[in-house]
């Protein structure tokens, strides 16, 4: 026999419903539309909903839900570019030993870098780290300050000597940024650029012309703006390849002996910002130029283990939870392998939207974390914004450069978080097709909501 549904038990089984007010189901609604192939105005109008649901006799004393639980719900799906979205299971363990950390008695923040409890947090960092990426003993690995920006100039500062010449492939904002800065510190040449094309591709590596007297070749692995990735790299011909990894770092697994160094703002996908992670050869190090600020001179970082001032502790700790993280996920091979699915998710649904939806970039460098996209009306990009914001996804807005729409997905935006985007975005066109506005599309989704929890 079947159980009778109450309110309440409603409710626990959907906890994301809400008693509504202002509802359809308490007051009548009318919508004015048009249908703008004949020009005729209607009335769309939805009469106030009376739902019984039979009660039972017993008294059931309210679930507590556990904390985990509740987190969850009162969280956003973010797709902000960075500052990003971390993983639940991290943000809740730091939860746990913000107090008092693994019985100290003092919180990471509040512990000297030189105490033993934070030297077993940061070797361990590193550790795990080599482990995810595979990382030899002939590289050092660096937790700096300053962002991935500040290597832009410790990197021709520390690897060549002002009249040498380095070459530069540009394939958005962050490496014609670095570009720049190295022109301060050494002969930069640009051997490719994407700007004509608005940043959409990647060269094949059998045209470029790089400089036989080159010391280094500088890429940005993924255009976090543009959202152009590379899905393998050039060989230099001479010298060294380094690399910008920001907005790609541990998103999939990488072979670090083809590079001599690679760098990365921790603030994407492995922590919060004001880490900045470089990885590099070690017969690299200790040949800074005269005029390199201490600060800047890896040498300096290396021979004191990244203690040579007081570092980020707390974003050093958290980088750390990061990495055990994604080592119980199976490693970068089985992380890459989620990206994968919801990338193509997300795809799919701009390619399938008939033109309603739009991505610039050419599809075989499309990266798996950042998908910028439009829409076919400019001038619905700000409703877009505002409705998602209403379901709880938010930092949609594309970067202030380029304008339209980007969803960063990173490691630790689940599949649900794609997947809702993708619902809302087909939901989005529809009603925008036949001209309906947001608070009818608003209350027909409530509608759908209580429906599916009455008879499901």
């Amino acid at each position: 026999m079947a159980m009778a549904t109450s309110p309440h038990n409603l409710l626990l089984k959907n906890p994301n419903l809400t008693p509504l007010k202002n509802s359809i189901f308490n007051n009548p609604i009318t919508t004015t539309t048009t249908n703008t192939n004949t020009n005729t105005r209607f009335n769309l109008t939805t009469k106030p909903i009376s739902i019984k649901c039979a009660a039972t006799s017993q008294t059931q004393t309210p679930i507590q839900a556990p904390l985990q639980t509740q987190s969850h719900q009162d969280r956003v799906f973010n797709f902000a570019a960075g500052p990003a979205t971390l993983p639940e299971k991290v943000l809740l363990k730091a939860q746990s030993e913000l107090y008092n950390w693994r019985g100290s008695g003092m919180s990471v923040m509040e512990m000297s870098h030189r105490g033993k409890e934070f030297l077993s947090i940061i070797q361990k960092a590193e550790s795990d780290l080599r482990t995810l990426l595979n990382i030899s003993d002939d590289y050092s690995v660096l937790f700096l300050q300053g962002g991935a920006t500040t290597q832009f100039a410790a990197i021709p500062l520390n690897l060549v000597n002002p009249n040498d010449t380095v070459d530069f492939i540009v394939t958005g904002s962050w490496s014609d940024k670095a570009f720049k800065e190295a022109q301060k510190y050494s002969k930069p040449s640009i051997i490719w650029s994407g700007k004509s094309e608005k940043y959409t591709k990647i060269p094949s590596f059998h045209d470029l012309e790089q400089n036989p007297d080159a010391k280094f070749l500088h890429i940005c692995a993924n255009e976090t703006i543009h959202g152009v990735e590379y899905k393998d790299y050039p060989s230099p011909k001479n010298g060294l390849l380094v690399a910008d990894m920001s907005s790609n770092f541990c998103s999939k697994p990488v072979d670090v002996s083809k590079f001599g160094l690679i760098y990365a703002g921790a603030q994407k996908n492995v922590g919060p910002s004001g880490v900045t992670i470089v990885i590099i050869k070690k017969d690299l190090i200790g040949n800074a130029q005269e005029i390199t600020p201490v600060m800047l001179d890896y040498k300096i970082h290396a021979d004191n283990n990244s203690l040579y001032n007081t570092p980020p502790c707390y974003g050093i700790y958290m980088c750390g939870l990061v990495f055990e993280d994604l080592l119980d996920q199976g490693g970068l091979v089985e992380v890459e392998k989620k990206n994968k699915k919801k990338a193509e998710i997300l795809y799919n649904a701009i390619d399938g939207s008939n033109g309603f939806y739009r991505c610039p970039v050419e599809k075989s460098v499309r990266s798996l974390m950042n998908v910028p996209f439009t829409l076919e009306k400019s001038e619905l990009e700000a409703e877009f914004i505002k409705e998602a914001a209403k379901e709880n996804m938010v930092q949609l807005k594309g970067h202030r450069s380029v304008g339209g729409m980007r969803a960063s997905i990173y490691n630790a935006m689940p599949l649900a978080g794609v997947e809702k985007l993708v619902a809302f975005m087909k939901d989005f066109q529809a009603t925008t097709f036949f001209g309906i506005s947001a608070t009818f599309r608003s209350s027909m989704t409530q509608l759908s909501l209580y429906a599916k929890a009455l008879f499901c």
